[in-house]
């Protein structure tokens, strides 16, 4: 288990790493991620729901993602309740209170209880991860990710603090000596991540540290800048571009306050031609040449947030000016007439308008649509991949309306009002170099097409993340207490 002195210390890529280590090294490993809590998800080839970081871990170690390999996940829909996903389907919306109340939680233990064990009959090893902090004391009694599921486990934790955020002795330490005794025998070591500088000037740190909390170090882990790696925390999205730059196609994401699956647009990061940005205000969408309203947990929340900001005219005038506009899903459902949610899904909001930019209509729905897809877009016949996770079922409000995509089955998805405005359920649509060429074609030249391969792109991202950590950590150390295990 790769444990953490608190949030965005970079458990996820770590774990991510050591999945892709021991493959390297010849076995099977699986990640396991007892509860996560995140707005990124994935859904898995059966239909199901887990978090987006332990679906990018499977794909570093190249097995297709199971909800094994995160039976919880949490949904944030306000700052105070959270969408429940068990096993992969919608639980019930549950406030932090009750969620975290000592009753019933007996429950929920035994579900991810089951969920390892399976995992483990099938996987070896599997690489674990914590969430938040190691040592939330506060919280221990009803703690289902980490230590107490690393003592069911039986696993050996490895405790990972960011020293690029400072005070990582003290949260080493606290971390430690927070510990009961029957924990403290479970953790073998200790990575600390996010080094900059000559790392020859942390070798007394690393003394210290050791004498301190009389564990090993087993490998102080260089910042990497140009690692690319789907991430699940929001955090992240603090350090993304804030603006246009001339000579490039301008391409900026409308920055909602319940934004999901932002990994849906780290392709475009990566594509030569784009200048991807972040819109939080409505006059950063002027030097943009496609807005895209990206998915969303709170689509009536956000929407209603995007009137009172003034950034739902700007999207409208971005549209009447010419711009690109595309919607994903929840986005989607905002660019059409009207949302409503006469069950309360979602909130007290029962009905709101939306930008009117798509002749379409969407009544917000208790199920959740979880669904992996093959696609073509627009009648070109390039087969393309995605996935849809959505409550809402949404209609057109014209017979003569073209959709966007026809799915392998036959279905038809998403509109297309014109070639500059459009929406879909489909995640991922963006990874498809078809449909970016599609949706960059008028401001780009005929020779400016992508040759860019994005999967290949993702594998060797994770072959040069493995080769990283592989430098900077004792792997025999770790092979050693595996093995004594």
């Amino acid at each position: 288990m790769f444990a953490g002195t608190g949030s965005d210390v970079g458990k996820s890529i770590i774990a991510a790493a050591f999945c892709r280590i021991f493959l390297q090294d010849g076995y099977a490993p699986a990640p396991f991620k007892a509860q996560n809590m995140a707005l990124n998800s994935y859904a898995t080839p059966d239909g199901l729901e887990i978090g987006r970081a332990q679906a990018m871990q499977a794909e570093a170690a190249r097995t297709a993602c199971h909800t094994d390999m995160n039976p919880l996940l949490l949904k944030p829909c306000t700052d105070q309740m959270a969408q429940v996903v068990l096993n992969g389907k919608v639980w019930g919306n549950k406030d932090a209170y009750d969620y975290f109340n000592p009753v019933g939680r007996d429950l929920l233990r035994q579900e991810v209880h089951r969920a390892f064990d399976r995992l483990s009959a099938r996987y070896n090893p599997i690489v674990m991860e914590g969430a938040g902090s190691i040592s939330e004391i506060n919280l221990k009694e009803t703690d289902l990710v980490n230590m107490p599921m690393a003592l069911y486990a039986g696993a050996d934790v490895v405790l990972v603090a960011d020293i690029d955020r400072g005070g990582v002795f003290a949260s080493v330490y606290g971390s430690v000596m927070l510990l009961n005794e029957e924990e403290r025998k479970h953790l073998k070591g200790i990575i600390i991540n996010k080094f900059r500088g000559d790392l020859r000037l942390f070798e007394t740190g690393v003394e210290m540290l050791e004498a301190l909390c009389h564990v090993p170090v087993l490998g102080v882990i260089p910042y990497l800048p140009d690692i690319c790696i789907d991430q699940e925390d929001s955090l992240v999205l603090s350090g993304k571009n804030r603006s246009a730059v001339a000579g490039k196609v301008n391409v900026a994401v409308v920055l909602l306050r319940y934004l999901a699956n932002f990994t849906d647009f780290n392709v475009l990061e990566q594509d030569g031609r784009v200048q991807l940005y972040y819109a939080r205000y409505p006059e950063e969408l002027s030097d943009a040449d496609v807005v895209i309203l990206p998915g969303t947990k709170s689509t009536l929340s956000d929407l209603l947030e995007l009137r009172r900001t003034g950034m739902a005219q700007a999207i409208v005038s971005a549209a009447r000016n010419g711009k690109t506009v595309l919607g994903i899903c929840g986005g989607y459902q905002m660019l059409g007439q009207e949302i409503t949610d006469p069950d309360g899904v979602e909130s007290d909001i029962r009905c709101l308008p939306g930008l009117g930019l798509l002749p379409v209509s969407t009544v917000l729905r208790g199920e959740k649509v979880t669904r992996q897809q093959q696609f073509t877009f627009l009648g070109n016949n390039t087969p393309c991949a995605g996935y849809e996770i959505h409550m809402g079922d949404t209609r057109f409000l014209s017979e003569n309306l073209s959709p966007m995509n026809r799915c392998r089955e036959g279905r038809t998805e998403g509109c297309l009002a014109s070639e500059r405005c459009m929406g879909t359920y489909m995640h991922g649509i963006l990874d498809n170099e078809g449909f970016r060429d599609y949706l960059l074609a008028p401001y780009l030249l005929d020779a400016e097409r992508a040759r860019f391969d994005y999967a290949a792109f993702k594998e060797a991202q994770y072959d040069k993340l493995a080769d990283h950590v592989r430098r900077h950590v004792d792997m025999d150390k770790i092979y050693g207490f595996l093995i004594e295990r």
